[in-house]
């Protein structure tokens, strides 16, 4: 993206934020050598552990919080795939877990969302009670962990929050940027593109 790997833009954020001690990074089966080709001569020097991904989201966070220092009270799971992520946003919503427990980047919903049935609109939602859940999201480590024990690791638990949420666990907002986009899709990465050849 722009000339660098879109990870190496996320790190640079993380890297660059205070309120981050330390980054563990999980990644896919072929890891390190990976890492090492991607990032180049780039050097992350909080980056301490590469840990392997399993076969969803919720089995890679799982993968990485086992690794998690012992002595950690507080962690943030973040998408690599956010580049467009900010410094103030990854110490806000810290700083929000650090009161609170659990806090998660969000931002407004700007269509109009339908419910649909058989093929046809049988209602509208009030989009003024709705956010789009964002990264990262971050947890007191105690909390995380045991919103992961015996917890369903299948696709359909796509982001923490939804774990922290079944313990009955209040969860605060942090109110981000629609710039934070997750690429997924080569149109993502093509707005992507155009919103940082756009930043000042």
């Amino acid at each position: 993206m722009a000339g660098k790997p879109v990870i190496v833009y996320t790190l640079e954020k993380f890297e660059a934020c205070p309120a981050v001690d330390e980054i563990i990074l999980v990644l896919g089966a072929e890891g390190p050598a990976r890492f090492s080709e991607v990032c180049g001569e780039r050097s992350f020097s909080k980056v301490k552990k590469l840990v392997t991904g399993g076969s969803t989201r919720a089995e890679s966070v799982k993968n990485g919080l086992n690794d998690v220092d012992p002595a950690c009270e507080l962690v943030a799971v973040h998408d690599g795939a956010r580049p467009l992520v900010t410094i103030d946003e990854i110490t806000r919503t810290i700083e929000m877990a650090a009161e609170t427990g659990a806090a998660c980047l969000v931002a407004e919903v700007n269509d109009t969302i339908k419910q649909i049935e058989g093929g046809q609109i049988r209602g509208t939602v009030d989009r003024s009670t709705l956010r789009r859940a964002l990264t990262p999201q971050a947890f007191k480590v105690d909390i995380l962990r045991r919103a992961f024990e015996n917890a369903d690791l299948s696709d359909a638990v796509t982001d923490e929050c939804y774990l922290v949420e079944k313990l009955g666990i209040a969860i605060a907002t942090v109110d981000g940027s629609p710039r934070n986009v997750k690429i997924t899709r080569e149109d993502d990465l093509a707005i992507a593109e155009a919103l940082l050849a756009a930043s000042p």
